[in-house]
């Protein structure tokens, strides 16, 4: 349909879906399959993304063999050591006991790559990174899409890059930009549960915001 307009039910509706999007840890996953069409909604959502000249720079690798996982673990679990040293006294014991991922537990796991173009792109000329970005906005289009599907996904970022690559035998000029877990939850949690434990507040958005130029 040309020119299609939403109504204020819409509107409220996408609010909701935004505001309980939640990042899922691998102690809420639940272990039932997802179905192929529910994976595959949330795949086409990332595909509907913006992406800077239209160039989709997106590509996915699905991953559901326990070995494969397991490496990817070992992989987090190598990292996590080294960014729970970084912090310490209160935040340091707080860190260790929070369960940061579920690749294990999770039914699915989606590494999300970014493929560069092997010639100039439009409007990536001058920032290079808005490529990246574009698969950012993919991953976005996913979360939201799993959540109205009533599906938690969780973005396990203390990961080596090079790690995945080779455990997945990445082409070399593929980037690594996020690797996600995916399945149905016993529960979304009423708030994000780093601002539940404290570890963070929600920043207001007049803490944000600026006009015409930074103060």
């Amino acid at each position: 349909m040309n020119n299609k307009l939403f109504n204020s039910t819409d509107q409220q509706l996408l609010t909701d879906i935004m505001l309980h999007r939640r990042d899922v840890r691998g102690n809420n996953f639940l272990p039932d399959e997802l179905p192929s069409e529910v994976v595959e909604q949330i795949l086409r959502a990332a595909t509907l993304a913006p992406s800077v000249g239209f160039s989709q720079p997106w590509e996915f690798v699905l991953v559901r063999d326990p070995a494969v996982r397991r490496r990817v673990a070992d992989s987090f679990e190598a990292e996590n050591r080294k960014a729970e040293a970084q912090f310490s006294d209160h935040r340091r014991q707080l860190y260790s006991r929070l369960k940061l991922e579920g690749i294990l537990e999770a039914p699915l796991n989606v590494a999300v790559f970014y493929k560069p173009s092997s010639g100039p792109v439009l409007g990536q000329t001058t920032i290079r990174e808005t490529g990246e970005y574009s698969v950012v906005c993919a991953i976005q289009n996913m979360w939201l899409m799993a959540r109205a599907l009533n599906v938690g996904m969780g973005w396990v970022s203390i990961l080596n890059p090079q790690d995945v690559k080779t455990i997945l035998q990445a082409p070399a000029d593929h980037k690594l930009v996020a690797w996600l877990c995916l399945g149905y939850v016993k529960q979304f949690h009423d708030q994000p549960e780093l601002e539940k434990l404290q570890w963070e507040r929600r920043k207001p958005l007049d803490l944000a915001l600026h006009w015409d130029r930074f103060d």
